[in-house]
């Protein structure tokens, strides 16, 4: 049974949206339903649907502002409106479907199934990345797991330069001269690294160990291998130089 949330700030188009999806209790039900959007927005920071409902036209808060401010979007999105010059910014927005109002029941039909696809696909996929993760974590040469656009990294200690901090952001440098920007703070990309190989050398770096050529004591600068210059925080200067 698909569990949904109806977020519309009209009643009476939620309360019909409720009544239509009546007609296929047996597959889906409403959960909760909200004409604040507000109130809306912490409910789904607490709760996760398999599916939601949400409106666009709404005076205090659009459908689009709403979807940029979930936290959780770990369930598919579907846009309802009266006005359908919004079809293509709603799948840029990265909604599954689009209803226009008043919604017809065959329409709603189709939406039920691609919901249950994504579903079905996204439980898959959840699937093959654990057995990855099970599998590296038992194996002898345990490689460093990257979790980024939608895919799994595998990477050796030996491929990784040095990590930099952007915010709530981090980039990894790679020896090939690639880079990956994950959605981590470097204090949880630090903790995937092995501590035998790496040292957060400053607030903003996290650098290879085994890729430094140069140690400028005077600037107080390390230069890897690559060439790349990595400044030495004053707080870590004296447990890099333990290291070394």
């Amino acid at each position: 049974m698909l569990e949904a949330v109806i977020v519309d700030d009209e009643i009476k188009a939620l309360q019909s949206l409720s009544w239509e999806l009546t007609n296929f209790s047996d597959e889906i039900s409403v959960t909760a339903s909200f004409t604040n959007p507000f109130e809306a927005l912490e409910y789904l920071k607490k709760n996760t649907p398999d599916c939601l409902f949400l409106d666009i036209e709404m005076p205090t808060m659009d459908g689009f502002q709403f979807i940029q401010k979930l936290t959780n979007k770990n369930f598919p999105v579907v846009i309802t409106t009266a006005y359908n010059q919004y079809a293509i910014k709603a799948l840029k927005n990265e909604a599954i479907d689009y209803l226009l109002k008043p919604i017809d029941t065959d329409d709603l039909k189709e939406t039920i199934v691609k919901i249950k696809k994504f579903i079905n696909r996204n439980f898959t996929a959840e699937k093959l990345e654990q057995i990855l993760l099970n599998f590296n974590s038992r194996s002898i040469n345990k490689r460093i797991t990257l979790n980024t656009d939608g895919k799994l990294i595998f990477l050796e200690s030996d491929e990784i330069l040095y990590a930099e901090s952007d915010g709530n952001y981090s980039t990894v440098f790679l020896s090939d001269g690639h880079k990956i920007v994950l959605t981590k703070k470097l204090k949880e990309v630090n903790a995937l690294l092995p501590e035998d190989s790496f040292f957060r050398i400053h607030n903003s770096y996290i650098i290879n160990l085994n890729k430094i050529k140069e140690f400028l004591k005077t600037d107080g600068y390390v230069v890897l291998k690559s060439n790349h210059k990595i400044p030495v925080s004053r707080q870590k200067k004296s447990d890099f130089l333990d290291l070394l």
